[in-house]
């Protein structure tokens, strides 16, 4: 198969009490795995597409074949979503939480004037994002930008395609079976908590390869 669903770096535990066992488990082992199912099965026997990396076949949809291009940007979104989404986070006080430094921190200060008002600015994008999607800080012509999508589209896919261009340095999953078994219909909570277990040195690391 073209593609294979990432283990957790950690425990599906691991991010109580912010995340619960149980989410864990169905988000990654059931939600991404039918993802990582679906794009192979679209792309089976294609061979110039099975060669492709997930973000070389998401970042050229229009290379895709119109029959199957709904089924690759869904997917294939929804495997590149996730399996940043995993890396991003750690367990609360073993790398997760804090706050950014270096080069990243000096970006978010320069572009959004301080830490808080970034996680307020992003806090608001992921609150208003209608039904399911994804909140997004993206590196575009070099500068940080804010947005969201929806559904599983990727901004690797392009402002023309999804409504936002760049590439992906942050994301977080706003789709109720991302949070409702510990937060119902309780978003705002989900995004206030999210902060507690964002492993910022692995952003740095995508903030710095991506410039």
């Amino acid at each position: 198969m073209a593609f294979q669903l990432p283990s957790l770096p950690y425990d599906f535990s691991a991010l109580e009490p912010v995340i619960d066992t149980q989410t864990m488990q169905i988000h990654h082992g059931k939600h991404h795995g039918a993802y990582v199912t679906n794009l192979n099965n679209a792309i089976a026997g294609k061979a110039a597409l099975e060669a492709k990396s997930l973000e070389a076949l998401i970042s050229d949809l229009s290379a895709v074949p119109e029959d199957i291009r709904v089924a690759v940007r869904n997917n294939g979104g929804g495997n590149a979503n996730h399996s940043m989404f995993w890396q991003i986070m750690a367990p609360k006080g073993k790398g997760g939480g804090g706050e950014p430094t270096g080069d990243l921190a000096a970006a978010i200060k320069s572009t959004f004037g301080s830490f808080a008002d970034f996680k307020t600015r992003f806090g608001e994008a992921a609150t208003k994002r209608f039904g399911s999607g994804w909140a997004w800080l993206v590196l575009k012509d070099g500068k940080l930008v804010i947005g969201s999508t929806a559904n599983q589209d990727n901004p690797l896919m392009g402002e023309a395609v999804c409504g936002l261009g760049g590439k992906p340095i942050l994301g977080l999953d706003v789709w109720e079976h991302a949070y409702y078994l510990k937060y119902q219909n309780r978003r705002p909570e989900y995004i206030t908590n999210w902060w507690e277990i964002v492993n910022w040195t692995k952003v740095a690391e995508i903030y710095q390869s991506s410039k």
